[in-house]
């Protein structure tokens, strides 16, 4: 299985952030190829080391990574990293994985 993390950092209008994100962004991101979930924190992160909790984390699920990089490669998935700008003006950090069992 394979990841990716994504951390947004404040927005200074959390309210705007919200609207677009859930009315916008995350509908281009379940038309990702190969997208198999979509899970997103519910209330705010809390700090347990670092310096500042990310405002939101988001993470998409995909079978492997060869899925994830072809999903990512894709005009859907190369929509969904361009419209970050639109509204993660903020910052964002984002991290891609595989997955294995401890």
């Amino acid at each position: 299985m394979a990841k990716i993390l994504v951390l947004y950092n404040q927005p200074t209008d959390p309210a705007a952030f919200d609207r677009y994100y859930f009315e916008t962004h995350i509908p281009l991101a379940a038309k990702i190829p190969g997208v198999k979930s979509c899970v997103l924190n519910e209330g705010p992160p809390a700090l347990i080391a670092g310096t500042q909790a990310p405002y939101l984390i988001g993470e998409l699920t995909f079978d492997g990574m060869a899925d994830l990089q072809s999903g990512m490669a894709s005009a859907e998935g190369q929509a969904t990293a361009a419209d970050l700008a639109n509204f993660a003006g903020a910052g964002v950090t984002i991290l891609a994985f595989e997955t294995k069992n401890a």
